[in-house]
C-alpha cells in the first residue's frame, strides 16, 4: 500500500511538473524565448549539462562548439562513439515531420531514468507545438509588414500617375490606369511643355507585380528627364532602349511596350511612336479606323532598335485610345475578349467625353468577364478633339 501510494505520489510530482513546464513554453509566442525556456527548463530541472537545438542558434549550459555544427550539417550521422552521453529526442510539426532536435548532453556517468526519458519526451511535443505555433507568428508579422510596404508602395505608385489632365484648348483628355495587385508594371504619363504641346505615354512592363514596378518608375525618371529636355520622340524611345538594355539581363526580361505621343493642339496634329505596344484606334472625324500599329520592338529587348515617327492630323471629333493589353486580355471561359470588341465598343460608344468613354469600357469588360479577379493591370488613356 505504502509503495502505491509513493509511485503516486512521484506519478503526481512528474504531471506538476510537465504541467508547470508546458505553461511556461506557451507564455510566449516569441520564438527566442520559446526556445530558451524550453532549454532552461531541460537542464535546470534534470540538472544536465547542456541542451541546444541543432536546427537553431540557442544552446543551454556547456555545448561543445563542434558538435551542433556536426548535428545540423549530418543530422543522422552527426553522433560519434565520444558523443555518448549525447540524447536526441525528435520534434515534428503537425504532419508528423520531424523538423529539428532536442539534444541533451548528460553529466559523465549519469543516465536518465525512465521518468526522466518520458519528461523529456512530453516535454518535445509540448516545444514542438509552441515552436510551430510562435514560427506562425513570426510569419503573420513578416506578412503584415509586407502588407503595410505593399499598401505603402502602392500610395506612391498612385501618387505618380496624372492627378489631373491639362488643359488644352479644343481638346480633352482621360486616363485610368488599375493594377491588378497592390502595384502593377502599366505606365502612364502625361507631361505639358512650355511650347503648349503634351507629350503622353502608356507602358506595360513585362510581368505584373512589384519588381514590375520598380523597373516602371526606373522608365519614368528616364522618359521624364529626357521629356523635359525637347528631344524628339523617335530620340527618346531609342535612348530608352539603349538605357533599358544597358541595365543587365534583368532589365532585359523586364521589357517594356511603349506607345509615345506628341500632341501639336495649334496644328491639331499628333506625332507617335509605337515601340511594341498595342496598336492604337484613332477615329477620324469623317468615319473609320486608323490602326497604330508598331513601328520597333519593345524597349530593353534588343541592343539596337530602330523606331519610325508616324504623323497624323487630327479632325474635328477625332478620337484617339491607347491602351495595355490588359484591357484585350479578359476572358469569358476560353474565349478572350480580344482587340477587335475592344474596338467595337469605342467605335460604337456615345459617351461625348473620354472620362465617360473610359467608363464604359471598364463597365463593359466588368460585365464581360467571369473570372473571379482582374488578371492584369488596366491601363488605358483617350484623347477627344472637341472642335
Amino acid at each position: 500500500m505504502e509503495l502505491s501510494e509513493t509511485l503516486l505520489a512521484q506519478q503526481i510530482v512528474r504531471l506538476q511538473a510537465l504541467l508547470e513546464a508546458s505553461r511556461q513554453i506557451h507564455s510566449t509566442i516569441q520564438l527566442d524565448e520559446v526556445l530558451c525556456i524550453v532549454l532552461r527548463i531541460v537542464v535546470r530541472e534534470l540538472e544536465l549539462t547542456g541542451a541546444f537545438f541543432p536546427s537553431f542558434d540557442r544552446s543551454y549550459g556547456d555545448v561543445p562548439s563542434g558538435l551542433k555544427q556536426r548535428l545540423r550539417s549530418a543530422p543522422e550521422s552527426g553522433l560519434s562513439a565520444e558523443d555518448d552521453r549525447v540524447l536526441l529526442f525528435p520534434l515534428c510539426d503537425k504532419n508528423g515531420n520531424r523538423f529539428t532536435d532536442l539534444a541533451t548532453i548528460l553529466p559523465s556517468g549519469r543516465a536518465l531514468t525512465i521518468d526522466e526519458v518520458d519528461f523529456l519526451e512530453a516535454l518535445s511535443m509540448q516545444a514542438s507545438v509552441a515552436i510551430e505555433n510562435a514560427r506562425f507568428h513570426e510569419r503573420i508579422v513578416q506578412w503584415q509588414r509586407l502588407e503595410s510596404d505593399l499598401a505603402s508602395a502602392r500610395l506612391v505608385q498612385q501618387s505618380l500617375l496624372p492627378q489631373q489632365m491639362p488643359e488644352i484648348p479644343r481638346y480633352a483628355l482621360a486616363a485610368r490606369s488599375v493594377a491588378c495587385y497592390e502595384v502593377g508594371g502599366d505606365y502612364l504619363d502625361i507631361i505639358s511643355l512650355p511650347s503648349g504641346e503634351v507629350i503622353a505615354v502608356v507602358g506595360d512592363v513585362a510581368g505584373k507585380g512589384l519588381t514590375s514596378a520598380l523597373v516602371g518608375m526606373s522608365f519614368r525618371s528616364a522618359f521624364r528627364a529626357m521629356a523635359h529636355s525637347g528631344m524628339p520622340l523617335v530620340e527618346i524611345a531609342t535612348r530608352m532602349n539603349q538605357l533599358h538594355y544597358s541595365e543587365g539581363a534583368e532589365s532585359r526580361r523586364r521589357y517594356v511596350t511603349a506607345f509615345l505621343l506628341r500632341l501639336d493642339p495649334l496644328l491639331n496634329t499628333i506625332e507617335v511612336v509605337n515601340a511594341g505596344h498595342n496598336p492604337a484606334f484613332l477615329l477620324p472625324g469623317n468615319g473609320g479606323c486608323i490602326r497604330i500599329a508598331a513601328s520597333g520592338t519593345p524597349i530593353g529587348m534588343l541592343p539596337f532598335s530602330s523606331y519610325l515617327p508616324e504623323k497624323y492630323l487630327l479632325d474635328p471629333s477625332a478620337r484617339l485610345l491607347i491602351y495595355t493589353d490588359g484591357l484585350t486580355e479578359v476572358f469569358c471561359g476560353q474565349e478572350e475578349f480580344g482587340e477587335r470588341r475592344l474596338l467595337q465598343i469605342f467605335s460604337d460608344c456615345k459617351e461625348t467625353t473620354p472620362e465617360a468613354t473610359l467608363s464604359t469600357l471598364w463597365n463593359t469588360l466588368k460585365a464581360y468577364t467571369d473570372e473571379p479577379a482582374q488578371p492584369d493591370d488596366m491601363t488605358a488613356l483617350a484623347l477627344f478633339r472637341t472642335s
